[in-house]
């Protein structure tokens, strides 16, 4: 394994040129029955230790995502417990927090519109008062109850009125959750984005920026092009973030990822290189996570989580490799063995011989020792 690692120290200076969040995992305790169907138990220490860790590279947090397996393990009751804390550990820390408002307090079903409405305005009551910016997740309640965009224009349109600040929407594809086919009143994306377009233009004030995850590159910079003066694209293409967030001639689109939570010391460099005009230095740092990050996403992408949270223990930014719902199964020791080598010629791996160790040991465990 290489020590390529070592050149990526945590940052001086932030990166200001564009605004990049990663949406963080979350530790589960091992000594708890995490397994599936129990009710999740988080290591709370090790939780907001990695958020720490990402803050000192300059990024902000995303908080209560599907990275953290809300509604994929998670429940409300610990997503909005998981919020508060990390609201209050980024007022110490100095650094920024946005956090997911859903309907996952609904029970799994049917719901009326106006269930699902009133469910909304809780979580993002509840977001609000934490001191978190809200970011207005797909709702598989929504997505079921619906196919009509003007359901989607009115529950969206009470969010925003409610809205004690700019929010940031978000719009995640059928690869990440099959659930949300469909969502904003549509199975053709060109359709959905004429709602999403309205629904932003009918009040632009309250719309921070959307965060698209449709793994589609060029489907983005068209959407990008169409948003009003002032709101942001925040992309969450996990595919091909390097050349969405250097942007081009008309605009770039700042980043709400989940492999940021994976690549923080090489991205923050990138972010820091792009600042400086350096684009060599910027393509440097990135392009040898991009192979990474397509392993690590594909197909099926909702297991991305189990990538994310081996490189955390291989990197030692936490003990162990359990998850909540009993989630470490999700991909394959072939598939980790091929993450482990990408993640080293990626220059992830800072403590080499750490890495190596608990490999070995988990690819014997697995009965494939390498």
């Amino acid at each position: 394994m290489s020590a390529r690692g070592a050149e990526f120290a945590a940052p001086s200076a932030r990166f200001t040129s564009r605004i990049g969040y990663a949406a963080a995992h979350v530790v589960a305790d091992p000594r708890a029955e995490n397994v599936p169907g129990a009710p999740p138990v988080l290591d709370w220490e090790a939780t907001l230790a990695f958020r720490r860790h990402l803050w000192s590279y300059g990024f902000g947090v995303a908080e209560a995502m599907d990275t953290a397996q809300r509604g994929m393990g998670l429940d409300y009751p610990q997503a909005r417990e998981l919020i508060r804390r990390s609201a209050a550990e980024a007022r110490a820390a100095g650094g920024s927090i946005v956090a997911g408002v859903a309907t996952d307090q609904l029970p799994p079903g049917a719901a009326t519109l106006d269930e699902i409405r009133k469910a909304y305005a809780e979580q993002l009551a509840d977001v609000q008062e934490a001191g978190a910016r809200p970011v207005l997740m797909c709702s598989r309640h929504l997505a079921a109850a619906t196919g009509a965009a003007a359901d989607y224009l009115d529950v969206y349109g009470h969010l925003l009125a409610d809205a004690a600040e700019p929010v940031i929407l978000h719009w995640l594809g059928p690869a990440f959750d099959p659930a949300l086919t469909g969502y904003w009143g549509s199975a053709d994306p060109a359709r959905a984005a004429d709602t999403v377009v309205e629904l932003i233009a009918g009040r632009p004030d309250k719309v921070d920026g959307i965060k698209l995850s449709l793994l589609d590159q060029d489907f983005e910079v068209a959407l990008r092009r169409r948003l009003p003066a002032g709101v942001r694209m925040y992309t969450g293409d996990d595919f091909n973030y390097p050349d969405l967030i250097r942007g081009d001639e008309q605009g770039h689109s700042d980043a709400l990822l989940g492999i940021f939570a994976a690549i923080a010391p090489p991205a923050a460099a990138a972010l820091r290189a792009l600042d400086a005009g350096d684009l060599s230095a910027y393509a440097e740092a990135f392009d040898p996570t991009v192979t990474l990050s397509r392993h690590l996403f594909r197909a099926p992408t909702w297991f991305y989580k189990t990538g994310i949270v081996f490189l955390s223990w291989l990197t030692g930014r936490q003990s162990h490799f359990t998850m909540v719902a009993g989630a470490q199964s999700g991909r394959s020791p072939a598939h980790l063995a091929e993450l482990l080598r990408l993640a080293d010629a990626a220059g992830l791996l800072p403590d080499a011989e750490l890495a190596a160790h608990r490999a070995r040991a988990f690819f014997e465990t697995a009965g494939v020792a390498q």
